[in-house]
Formats: C-alpha cells, structure tokens, sequence
C-alpha cells in the first residue's frame, strides 16, 4: 500500500484505475533518434565524398590526352612525305614559283618555262609541311593548270587564263 492516497509507491500496486502499472517497452520501429528508429532520425549517416574521385578522373584523363597529343606531335615531325608539283596547259612561257617547308625551314624556288607540263618531286619532312605553287602566264596569254598532291592523297588545284593570270595552289 501507498503512504499517500492516489500514488502507489510499488509498480505491480493498483493505480488509478485499479490496473497495475505496466512497464514501460520501446515503441514499434524503435526510438525516434535511436537506432530502429523511424527514416530520418537518427545519426546522421557518413557521406561520402564524390570529387576527390571526379578529379582524379579528370586528371587522369587530362594526363592521357597530353601524352597523345605529345606523341602525335613527335610522329608528325619526323614523318617525311612526299610533294608533287605539277603544271600543264597551253601557255608557252610561264614563271612557277614553289614554296615548301622542310625540318621547320622554308625553301622558295622558281623556274622560268617555256614548254609544258612542268612536274617537281619534293620530300618534305617536319611538323610544319606545306607551302604554294604559284604559276604566272607570260604576256603571250594561254591556260594553265597547278596541281600539288602530298603522299598520293587529293591532290590541291587552280587554273588561270589569260596573260599576266596566277593560279595558286596552297595549303597542302
């Protein structure tokens, strides 16, 4: 029995009521903030963390790119290919003037002829390859064609008439 009405002191002792206290069990699912708890209470769970591993990629990524790119250029500048000139038409005196790039040096020629076609072979070696061929037609007029092809590939062309006329293959 109690020492003050309406509070009983031991647990199994009949409260208001007349029903003895039951003790006290953790609800279903668990307490909120606790373990078992219901979603979003609780610890905070550990994040992990994305972009170390994005950048990691990146750079890995960014690295392979360079070294490509470093090689390519290295294969680039020690390949020799092969340049083909070419001139025909009509024209009977005509000034071809041939530019090409070689080991990073440029070498400008020019020929004065009077019967064509006119063909020069080159090899050219280095990373900067190209150059023009540029054909004037003297003051007796006529036609002509230029035409340079680097390694049996689609040749560049242009054609002229008439005296004083230029045709200029470039960008080869």
């Amino acid at each position: 029995m109690s020492n003050t009405p309406g509070f009983p002191q031991d647990p199994n002792e009949p409260r208001w009521g007349g029903q003895p206290q039951q003790p006290y069990q953790q609800p279903p699912g668990g307490y909120p903030g606790g373990p078992g708890g219901p979603a979003g209470y609780g610890p905070p769970q550990k994040k992990r963390r994305k972009w170390p591993w994005v950048v990691l990629v990146v750079a890995i990524l960014f690295a392979g790119g360079c070294v490509a790119i470093i090689a390519g250029v290295s294969n680039e500048a020690s390949k020799t290919v092969k340049v083909k000139y070419q001139v025909t038409g009509d024209a009977r005196s005509v000034t071809v003037t041939y530019t090409t790039w070689n080991d990073g040096d440029t070498s400008t020629s020019q020929d004065t002829v009077t019967q064509l076609p006119w063909t020069k072979e080159m090899d050219a070696k280095g990373f900067s390859r190209g150059g023009s061929l540029v054909v004037t037609i003297g003051a007796a007029g006529g036609s002509v064609e230029c035409s340079v092809t680097v390694d049996d590939g689609q040749p560049k062309t242009a054609t002229a008439s008439g005296a004083f006329a230029s045709a200029a293959c470039t960008d080869f």
